[in-house]
């Protein structure tokens, strides 16, 4: 495959539009990072009644305005990038198609406009234009800790399920069409609201028996909140160190450490993940 002509407009186009080393690009990805929190405002700030009466033209022309710029933006993105299938069918080739399709859209469907806030997608080049990645380190430490917990946090969920559908299934006995329980879902969406302790009073158990489950299940509710939490902080914690030491306590261990780095003890006695690097030994 031959090189690009360095002095083509398409390779200086690439440059600016996907190198963030270089003084344009970045000068390019700011100005886009503006335009999105921009457009993403005016989306918000129309839908509100009174602002929609008063700036109602103004408010469309600034959608419409943004919108052309992102589609010129969009079409560039497809004129300069080394494969065009590929940039389109990639996360941010769809996030721009779907940046500019909504307001099209809506000239023949009206308010689909309003799907334009999936522009503040756009806001996650912010990582790569700021330098962010140094912090990919702690971003993989905290996948890794969640697709480690996804076992028991399936079984917890599993659990809580059976717990909704049991307890959906006594009010519906016990309270009645009567006093709101409709159905058994219609239960059990009371059960799950009462559950999460979030408490909407759209219907409430009327009988001893119905009040005296709810009770249970109230403090049931608080009982469970922390679990999910506690099992992801226990894997965040053997992903991103070795834990304490056994002889000092001393924190913070490498999980390719062996030894402690305050007092010497060997950290064997320790539960802990098998360094990535070890794995395949």
């Amino acid at each position: 495959m031959a090189s690009p002509d360095p002095t083509s407009l398409r390779h200086r186009l690439y440059v600016i539009i996907f190198e963030h080393d270089t003084p344009a690009g970045r000068w390019f990805d700011v100005g886009l990072l503006w335009a999105v929190v921009l457009s993403v405002s005016v989306v918000v700030i129309e839908s509100v009644d009174e602002v929609r009466r008063a700036l109602g033209g103004s408010l469309q022309l600034a959608e419409w305005l943004f919108t052309l710029i992102f589609t010129i933006e969009y079409s560039l993105r497809l004129y300069s990038a080394p494969s065009r299938s590929r940039y389109a069918v990639s996360f941010f080739g769809m996030v721009d198609l779907l940046a500019i399709v909504p307001t099209y859209a809506s000239v023949f469907v009206p308010g689909t406009q309003s799907l334009l806030v999936v522009r503040v997608l756009r806001l996650l080049r912010v990582f790569r234009v700021l330098k962010l990645v140094s912090f990919r380190g702690e971003a993989d430490a905290l996948v890794a800790a969640i697709r480690a917990s996804m076992p028991k946090v399936t079984v917890f969920l599993f659990a809580v399920l059976s717990a909704v559908i049991i307890v959906g299934a006594s009010m519906y006995l016990v309270e009645g069409p009567s006093h709101g329980f409709t159905s058994i879902p219609r239960a059990m969406y009371w059960a799950i609201v009462t559950l999460t302790t979030v408490g909407f009073g759209d219907i409430t158990p009327q009988t001893p028996v119905g009040q005296l489950l709810a009770s249970a299940l109230m403090i049931l509710g608080y009982g469970i909140i922390a679990v999910p939490t506690g099992i992801v902080s226990a894997e965040m914690a053997r992903a991103t160190g070795r834990g304490n030491c056994p002889r000092c306590t001393a924190p913070g261990h490498q999980p390719d450490a062996s030894f402690c780095r305050r007092c010497g003890a060997r950290l064997s006695d320790l539960d802990l993940p098998v360094p990535p690097s070890e794995a395949g030994r």
